[in-house]
């Protein structure tokens, strides 16, 4: 078991790169299985999510390879429509390769997802989507078989603007016959990162980015070359880190567009933030203050991903800040933990109320969820003493060399292998 050891107290200062995006490089990798050549995949972050998706491209018969951030996927030999339950159970959004499995082989099966640390994430939208374009839902002991050897593009209004559903129905949308449209469509940036992918395939889709997607399928992909976007939460943890334990860093690799709401909040708080297209900076050296209402929301709003990380960075803004989750019922998993260092939260359903502290002090403390994981160490950084992280499987799922980048910055975390 790894552990972080973090001496806390040490101010943040010098410039770190936000690798490539798990939320945008995941449902790419799905895409590679609907093209009959090979794919090279660059700025692909080394996250534990990743080796579970290249491994479920290997077991349907694609061959990988990576060599530093690039790899290479050859889908030529898709022999399999199948993904089975251990590997089922090594990703949590291995859901997304319904739609491309489907779509390439004309039949998929995967074991149903259940629950997850986040709460029930329920995939009533990715298979009524795939019900309208035509294919076959059964699902029974414990798997999901989808058949539809003849998809036809449909007319789809999503309930809610869910990522991965609109994720899915694009993969399958694609092989399907004729014009699919998406209504109330995700309009996260990943989005947009996973059609520019599938345009460079040879697909025809329009609009991500915005609340309806018109893809116009049925037309012949091969493989292509992309380039992953930045990841916008892990450069939000950064920013999160020096504020936490001051300092002043900058950010590259991110888009400053995706981030603004983060952003925004920062500078509520006292942070003095700069950006441009290419970098984000922040200073923090004088106390910080509470602030309004922080609620998540779909994109353009609040990112429920940041939630965790920024109120770990509030704990001891001086006044209170409230949180709002919109998104999980059950992102709060982090705050018993941060009590343990001396944070005052008061949690009520979907509302956490941060009542600022002077200080806090290092502890013990264990990562339930990825971005709670995130969370202890941004807290652990502006805390007195040693702390000490467990659960670090989660943190592995969406940050690449994480204590390697802030050691980078002047902190003192060091990761080592513990008993039990």
């Amino acid at each position: 078991m790894s552990i972080f050891l973090v001496e806390g107290g040490r101010r943040l200062e010098g410039t770190v790169r936000a690798h490539g995006a798990k939320n945008s490089v995941l449902p790419i990798l799905a895409a590679t299985i609907l093209g009959r050549g090979e794919s090279v995949i660059r700025n692909c972050p080394d996250l534990s999510d990743v080796t579970a998706s290249l491994a479920i491209l290997e077991h349907l018969g694609c061959k990988t390879a990576r060599e530093g951030d690039t790899v290479r996927v050859d889908a030529s030999s898709l022999s399999r429509c199948d993904v089975p339950d251990n590997l089922m159970r090594e990703m949590r959004s291995s859901v997304i390769f319904l739609g491309a499995i489907l779509g390439r082989m004309g039949e998929a099966v995967l074991s149903a997802p259940g629950g997850c640390e986040l709460g029930p994430r329920p995939i009533d939208l990715h298979l009524a989507s795939i019900r309208a374009l035509g294919g076959a839902v059964d699902e029974a002991g414990g798997a999901l078989r989808c058949t539809g050897g003849h998809l036809t593009g449909a007319d789809i209004v999503l309930s809610i603007p869910s990522v991965g559903a609109t994720e899915n129905t694009m993969l399958a949308a694609v092989a399907a016959d004729g014009v699919t449209t998406i209504t109330n469509a995700a309009r996260e940036p990943e989005i947009a990162d996973l059609q520019a992918f599938l345009r460079a395939m040879g697909a025809d889709v329009r609009g991500a980015g915005s609340s309806m997607i018109t893809i116009r399928g049925g037309l012949p992909l091969h493989g292509a070359e992309h380039t992953v976007m930045g990841d916008r939460i892990v450069a939000a943890t950064y920013l999160a880190a020096a504020a936490a334990a001051g300092g002043e860093i900058e950010v590259t690799g991110a888009d400053c567009r995706h981030l603004s709401t983060v952003t925004a909040v920062l500078s509520q708080a006292g942070c003095k933030v700069r950006s441009d297209d290419s970098r984000i900076s922040l200073s923090r050296s004088g106390p910080m203050r509470g602030v309004s209402p922080v609620r998540t929301a779909p994109y353009p709003g609040f990112p429920t991903d940041a939630q965790a990380p920024l109120m770990a960075a509030l704990t001891t803004a001086a006044g209170t800040s409230v949180f709002v989750e919109n998104i999980f019922e059950s992102r709060y998993r982090h705050v018993d933990e941060l009590a343990r260092m001396g944070a005052h939260i008061r949690v009520e359903g979907r509302v956490a109320v941060v009542f600022g502290v002077e200080r806090l002090k290092a502890a013990a403390v264990h990562a339930a969820d990825l971005r709670g994981g995130a969370a202890l160490v941004v807290a652990a950084l502006g805390a007195e003493g040693r702390s000490r992280i467990s659960g670090l499987h989660h943190v592995d799922r969406g940050y690449q060399d994480l204590d390697g980048a802030l050691r980078s910055l002047g902190a003192d975390i060091v990761r080592r292998e513990a008993d039990g």
